[in-house]
């Protein structure tokens, strides 16, 4: 039995980002909060990279790996709040289909990068602690970039399977999401 409510989208166009259901009159004074914390996650992770770049005694395995830390905040901040302050700002609530799973990698990548990197970094403070003679020769700067790019290929492959997935889902329901970003449960219940 089909019901008479329900669409059938293979793939939508467009997906329709509600924000916070029932705070639509308040958007405006909600936005503030999420502005001055985005602009403090920009500055803050901008000047983390600026001075680990500038001052050579912060060239250490740590400080690197806190330099990859500051460029994935720095990513998914920028992959989630510019949308979301166009939608308390300008209303502007339609996000295309592409533009949907696109937002959805980064997120889910640069959170299991994130991951990755903390892992990353326990792993040099316990070579510190437990051996600190052999920190500097265990942990070198091709150990350290081979660690990060091992995070980076890892968190990248994790999230495609679900990316494939989701673009051949049915969308039978309907195109409206009640979140400020295209988050994967809400899109599953979407999915038929």
């Amino acid at each position: 039995m089909s019901d008479s409510n329900t669409t059938n989208f293979t793939n939508p166009s467009t997906f329709i980002l509600l924000s916070i259901p029932g705070l639509e009159r308040a958007r405006v004074w909600i936005s503030i909060p999420f502005c001055t914390m985005y602009i403090i996650a920009i500055l803050g992770n901008f000047t983390t990279l600026l001075l680990v770049q500038r001052e050579p005694s912060l060239h250490e395995p740590m400080y690197y790996f806190l330099c990859m830390l500051a460029v994935t905040n720095l990513v998914l901040s920028t992959s989630i709040l510019p949308k979301t302050l166009s939608i308390f700002w300008f209303y502007s609530r339609e996000i295309d289909f592409s533009a949907c799973l696109n937002q959805m990698y980064f997120i889910h990548c640069f959170s299991a990068m994130e991951s990755g990197i903390f892992v990353a970094m326990a792993f040099d403070r316990y070579v510190a602690i437990c051996n600190p003679l052999r920190h500097s020769t265990t942990l070198t700067n091709p150990v350290v970039a081979k660690i990060g790019l091992a995070v980076v290929l890892l968190g990248g492959m994790l999230i495609l399977p679900y990316l494939f997935l989701a673009r051949q889902w049915p969308y039978c329901r309907t195109n409206i999401i009640p979140h400020m970003h295209y988050e994967h449960m809400a899109v599953e219940k979407l999915s038929g």
